[in-house]
């Protein structure tokens, strides 16, 4: 199990869902904490509320001089969770190329450009824990949501080659792949959401999964076996079901 206390952690996404959740579980582990996002307000609110020391660091991911600044004023860091996504649902027939193009840098790029500033540190001196958040409609593309799912997919993909690289090191890196969880985004969709969770539910489970020392976790469970499952079959078969 990994031990949490005193240790060090920045967690980009922080000011809501499922990152404000993960920061109060975090915080009551004894973990001191980095927040970011863009909104310093509702990061200064959060800050207030945690039992533990955390300190405020607005930043946009799209921003890789920005990310360097608070990597150098916060010190040695144990860890990064990359939660930070923006989404907006729509497919092929009604593109947008502002929100694809959005989606793609913040989901995607912005979760390399945090690669690009915690893997060299974290490899020079040989540990260090990386946490990068996929989703479920990341396994396989879907009818509907070409640029979300393309973005998600990049991120896990990018997790996987890390993992592959570092993985007899002392950089940990570890793969979260929720489905629906009750958040400002899903707000947006106007379908039924299956087995959607609550954010403080799904931050337990996150929280389980990163104390330990399996690579991925894809929750919820039954919901995750029909993604990943999907991924055995063959293309005919699988765009006949799912589009």
């Amino acid at each position: 199990m990994r031990q949490w206390q005193g240790k060090r952690y920045w967690l980009v996404g922080a000011s809501e869902g499922l990152g404000h959740a993960l920061a109060h579980r975090l915080s009551r582990e004894g973990v001191e904490l980095i927040l970011s996002a863009r909104s310093e307000d509702k990061l200064r609110a959060l800050a207030e509320e945690l039992p533990g020391p955390a300190h405020v660091a607005p930043v946009d991911v799209t921003d890789a001089e920005a990310l360097e600044k608070v990597v150098e004023g916060h010190g040695d860091l144990d860890g990064m969770i990359q939660v930070a996504g923006v989404y907006w649902p729509f497919g092929a027939q009604d593109w947008n190329v502002d929100q694809a193009n959005t989606m793609a840098d913040v989901n995607f790029t912005g979760a390399m450009r945090l690669a690009g500033v915690v893997v060299p540190r974290f490899v020079a001196r040989d540990r260090g824990h990386i946490v990068l958040t996929g989703s479920l409609s990341g396994y396989r593309g879907l009818p509907g949501a070409a640029a979300y799912v393309s973005s998600k997919a990049g991120v896990m993909a990018l997790a996987e080659s890390l993992y592959a690289d570092l993985r007899k090191t002392g950089v940990d890196v570890q793969l979260l792949v929720p489905g629906y969880i009750k958040t400002r985004l899903t707000e947006k969709n106007d379908f039924t959401m299956p087995f959607i969770m609550d954010p403080e539910e799904a931050a337990e489970i996150c929280f389980r999964h990163m104390s330990g020392s399996r690579f991925q976790r894809a929750f919820p469970r039954a919901f995750s076996l029909l993604f990943r499952g999907s991924q055995l079959l063959p293309d005919w078969l699988y765009f006949r079901l799912f589009a």
